[in-house]
């Protein structure tokens, strides 16, 4: 959403930067209204995609390597990263929430099957940075998140 994309043209263009998108949410790109542009004046439309992410694909940067996860609900092709015990879940999970389903494309239940299915195994040690608001980790999610709570199934 226009929220973390508002801003790509002019990192593009400050620091030659490519833009990664999930291959799930290139054709929302097109579509002003699923990246609430109108609603959120001040903020561009998302450009063409330079880098399709996919589900499983690995980034390297400052040497580093991030694995992609797909986590779809708060959008069709929403994802995650992974960083050892590091993962940031972008709008999928934040600290005693999860993220909105009611814009274009989300999706409820495949948000919690996302958090359930993908993100809990990685275990509750794990650090989760949000895409807003403060860190926490799975297993403080798993225990006390109201969406969440009770929904863990080993």
């Amino acid at each position: 959403h226009a929220d973390h994309t508002g801003g790509v043209a002019a990192v593009r263009r400050a620091f030659d930067a490519v833009f990664a998108a999930p291959e799930g949410d290139v054709e929302l790109l097109e579509r002003p209204d699923a990246w609430m542009t109108a609603m959120l004046p001040d903020f561009a439309p998302p450009p063409a995609a330079d880098l399709v992410l996919r589900e499983g694909d690995v980034l390297e940067l400052g040497g580093m390597e991030l694995r992609v996860v797909g986590t779809p609900g708060h959008t069709p092709g929403g994802v995650s990263f992974v960083l050892g015990h590091i993962v940031f879940a972008g709008d999928t999970l934040f600290r005693g929430s999860i993220g909105r389903t009611d814009l274009p494309g989300g999706d409820f239940e495949q948000e919690l099957a996302s958090i359930r299915e993908v993100l809990f195994p990685l275990g509750d040690e794990v650090r989760v940075l949000p895409g807003h608001g403060p860190a926490t980790t799975i297993g403080e999610e798993r225990r006390t998140n109201p969406f969440l709570a009770g929904r863990w199934y080993p």
